[in-house]
């Protein structure tokens, strides 16, 4: 499997450029996420950056650092901070022998550090997918990159326990005749490969 620090790098930097493009006009567009417009989508991704950057320290955090929080002026320019700070965390000198805690995942953890940037790199294709889909433009998620998912997607547990309103995931659907790999992820984790916005 290719370097997954690079995979989280290059995944995390193609939703910054999808990021990138958003107009204020565009904030509240219904996303894929059930119940979440565009502002909620943002938001989660950007305190998920800081919260990863920060467990990549290896020190533990309160739940309460990974409760998303209203966006400011330049919702834009407060996701490429959070970009940079989860990609600068990521290549830190030793992060791969560090542990991670992370209190929205099951115990808490620790996870090794492989296994939890695993996490937030299925996150960054997935939502990834969700912000060009909610813009209305083609996914720039690379074939190999949505290939290398796959394997990680598929171990994130589908139960009645796991999966759910208000859970991190609806239940995975089928992806359909045909389908890539970037369809076959987000099938998995409860995204139909076809959504279209609302009319």
């Amino acid at each position: 499997m290719p370097d997954l620090i690079e995979l989280s790098r290059r995944s995390v930097q193609a939703t910054a450029d999808l990021v990138a493009t958003i107009k204020p006009a565009d904030l509240d567009r219904p996303t894929p996420c059930a119940g979440w417009a565009l502002r909620d989508l943002l938001e989660h991704q950007i305190v998920q950056n800081h919260g990863f950057a920060f467990a990549a320290t290896g020190e533990r955090s309160e739940l309460e650092m990974w409760q998303p929080r209203p966006l400011g002026d330049d919702p834009v320019a407060e996701h490429t901070a959070s970009v940079q700070a989860v990609i600068d965390a990521f290549a830190a000198d030793g992060v791969l022998e560090r542990p991670f805690h992370l209190p929205e995942v099951r115990d808490g953890g620790p996870f090794p550090a492989a296994q939890a940037i695993g996490f937030h790199f299925i996150d960054c294709v997935v939502h990834g997918w969700d912000f060009a889909k909610t813009l209305g433009v083609p996914p720039n998620v690379d074939a190999d990159l949505a290939e290398a998912a796959l394997p990680l997607t598929a171990q994130v547990p589908d139960t009645p326990g796991t999966r759910g309103p208000g859970r991190a995931f609806l239940t995975g659907v089928a992806a359909g005749d045909g389908a890539t790999a970037l369809d076959r992820v987000v099938a998995m984790l409860g995204r139909s490969p076809a959504w279209t916005p609302p009319a």
